[in-house]
């Protein structure tokens, strides 16, 4: 069960939604099958406020031989996966939130954390925001990797525990019972009807 929100949310929280791409759809060469069922819940809290979301896209590279150390191994068991290879099309989000662009913002990244690099960070001081509140895939690698970022900054996260999905149930599960347990004080976990209640623009 979802906690409910510690407080309220206040008039500098951001929606950010990681790799809700075509690439891992059903279409894709990492299909998360039940992206399919969280995309109406992520599409709602994005409809909510479009001008303060940010979609993250993950770009693989066009080669293996692209990457350094491990990432260059990864890319080489999945080089169908590297752009050499891959329909294009498939690294585009998701319809229902493409529609969204602008006023939403796309931010792409070559590796797990949104964090890596300082694009966002530098966005998220610029626009003087101090909430995260995350949607996406997959809540046990993309997912996991930016919110332990989001922490490391000092942003409160607040997890849409329906708006997030993995392509291991088992994963997701364990994942969102370590965000609950380990990280309450610095990360929340909610249900959209609640979110989408308490978040005033």
């Amino acid at each position: 069960m979802a906690e409910s929100l510690q407080r309220p949310l206040g008039p500098n929280a951001l929606h950010l939604c990681l790799d809700m791409q075509r690439l891992f759809s059903p279409d894709g060469p990492w299909p998360t099958p039940w992206m399919e069922r969280v995309l109406p819940t992520v599409a709602a809290v994005a409809e909510h406020a479009p001008a303060r979301t940010i979609f993250t896209r993950f770009i693989p590279p066009r080669r293996a031989e692209d990457m350094p150390g491990t990432w260059r191994r990864y890319y080489q068991k999945w080089a169908v996966a590297t752009q050499e290879h891959l329909d294009p099309r498939l690294l585009e989000l998701m319809p229902a939130l493409q529609r969204l662009v602008p006023p939403a913002s796309v931010f792409d990244k070559p590796v797990y954390s949104a964090f890596a690099g300082h694009r966002l960070s530098d966005e998220l001081k610029n626009r003087q925001i101090d909430t995260l509140i995350v949607t996406g895939s997959e809540t046990d690698v993309c997912v996991l990797a930016t919110v332990l970022g989001a922490v490391d900054h000092g942003y409160r996260v607040v997890l849409v525990s329906d708006g997030l999905c993995s392509s291991s149930d088992e994963g997701h599960d364990t994942l969102l019972s370590l965000y609950r347990k380990r990280f309450s004080e610095q990360i929340e976990t909610v249900e959209s009807d609640e979110l989408l209640e308490s978040w005033r623009l």
